[in-house]
């Protein structure tokens, strides 16, 4: 008798350690979400307490660029941008993605561009796996990151219908993003990114065919009355990618007729906390809050069928 009522209390204490690890929901790590040259594209997927069965793709900023050490962090594992800004949109019930891709010095452009279409194609077809809506899906992304998903959002290219990869037959499109401190136009960039610039692009300083080639990565070239609903947050005292580009972008979706936003954060610096001073900014909630409410407004509205 006494083994049974063990037996049992053990079952009863085995699921009731199952339910709490569900209710914690745990972030997934590693998900290869494609293959390149036998390289892993790896991203993490943050499961919110409470889903409310939308999506979204985080790029973190770098640059760019990735240090080539066994050691080294990915671009999804920097906590100041995870830590910043993922936990206010897991509140509200996002599952967000975090992507590596690949990245200069080893990697150029196109490449980087071409693994976030590859991890919007991914989330898309194994939506319902992470309990979200195929359509739509959302994109927050900050500095290089942001060029990166503002981008692949002007682009929206279609599946690959002829493809033998059932994942690269969906389409690479988003349906509401976010970007802080994007850089929308490499031709009027400047100075201060143009070193990680010129990395990405290995493209003569100055030549028509680079200034054409430029104009081509720029998300400002392509955007029309079908681009998403966006949302810019940039710092008016950032000294490397001028407050500017944001300004610019806002007037060229305004002049699309595309739902958009300007949020100018007040003596912000780049990085993903607009330090001022080497301190957090003093408002960044009320930054986060903006996303999380554009978020809501633009994405959670949107039916499935659009």
């Amino acid at each position: 008798m006494f083994r049974c009522v063990a037996a049992a209390i053990t079952i009863i204490l085995l699921i009731a350690e199952a339910k709490s690890a569900s209710a914690q929901t745990p972030t997934e790590r590693n998900v290869i979400y494609g293959m390149y040259s036998g390289l892993a594209l790896l991203m993490d997927v943050y499961r919110p307490e409470q889903p409310n069965g939308r999506g979204i793709i985080f790029v973190a900023g770098s640059g760019w660029q990735a240090p080539l050490e066994y050691n080294a962090v990915g671009l999804k594992d920097g906590t100041a941008q995870t830590g910043a800004w993922l936990p206010p949109l897991l509140h509200a019930g996002y599952t967000v993605f975090a992507i590596n891709h690949r990245s200069t010095p080893r990697f150029h452009y196109p490449a980087p561009l071409e693994d976030v279409q590859r991890a919007v194609r991914f989330v898309r077809h194994h939506a319902k796996q992470y309990g979200i809506q195929p359509i739509p899906l959302g994109a927050l992304a900050g500095s290089s990151g942001a060029h990166l998903i503002g981008l692949a959002a002007m682009l929206a290219a279609p599946g690959i219908n002829d493809d033998s990869d059932p994942v690269n037959r969906q389409p690479a499109t988003l349906q509401c993003i976010a970007l802080r401190a994007a850089p929308t136009d490499f031709t009027r960039m400047g100075t201060a990114a143009g070193g990680a610039m010129s990395m990405l692009m290995q493209l003569p300083t100055a030549s028509p065919a680079t200034a054409k080639a430029y104009a081509a990565a720029s998300p400002i070239t392509h955007v029309s009355r079908s681009a998403p609903p966006t949302l810019l947050l940039h710092g008016d005292a950032d000294e490397t990618v001028p407050f500017q580009q944001s300004v610019a972008m806002e007037a060229a979706l305004r002049g699309a007729n595309v739902p958009v936003k300007l949020v100018t954060v007040p003596g912000g610096a780049h990085g993903p906390s607009f330090a001022i001073k080497g301190k957090t900014h003093p408002h960044l909630p009320s930054f986060t809050g903006e996303v999380v409410r554009w978020f809501d407004q633009h994405l959670r509205s949107q039916g499935a069928s659009r």
